[in-house]
């Protein structure tokens, strides 16, 4: 009994060594990618990508809360009779915590630190491009945060009240995706 809830014990922690290693290999690549991409770009795409990062952390983080709150008996029937999207909804749930973790932690997160990064770079863009000397960065980060937490707070209240059509939309797109 002893050794079987020594296994369990070690494979939380080997999750855990896995979304580090996970979450810092992303985090390195998407950094350097994108903050490449915005040192090169002019104004409005700089914009247009902080808000797409923006946008991708909150979905995740939408996605995340609806597969924690989702109910798997919703998806048995749907399985039952074949419908699109049910069998990969039923995975999700089952593993709502790892799903959760790398929607919410993982991704949502590395959107709050590159969108923080690259809300720093458009401030030093808008400082040259209309010559003020005034320290714009306090107001973008402020700008952006407000933005992030506010949307993200709305996705949270929609993964709830919507978890069932969410995660079936997922679990479409995954089985569209595996094939």
């Amino acid at each position: 009994m002893k050794k079987i809830e020594e296994k369990k014990e070690k494979w939380k922690y080997k999750w855990a060594v896995e979304a580090l290693f996970i979450t810092f290999c992303l985090s390195l690549l998407i950094s350097f990618l994108s903050t490449n991409a915005i040192n090169s770009l002019s104004l409005i795409p700089a914009i247009l990508i902080l808000l797409l990062v923006i946008f991708l952390g909150v979905i995740t983080d939408t996605i995340g809360v609806a597969v924690t709150v989702g109910n798997e008996e919703d998806f048995h029937a749907k399985a039952s009779k074949k419908i699109e999207g049910a069998k990969p909804s039923i995975k999700l749930i089952r593993n709502s915590a790892k799903v959760a973790n790398i929607c919410c932690d993982v991704i949502g997160d590395i959107c709050g630190v590159l969108s923080g990064a690259i809300s720093a770079m458009l401030a030093v863009k808008i400082s040259n491009l209309l010559q003020i000397n005034i320290n714009t960065n306090f107001l973008i980060s402020a700008v952006v945060a407000a933005v992030t937490v506010g949307s993200k707070a709305a996705g949270k209240v929609i993964g709830q009240e919507h978890s069932t059509q969410i995660v079936h939309i997922v679990g479409i797109a995954l089985n569209k995706f595996i094939k």
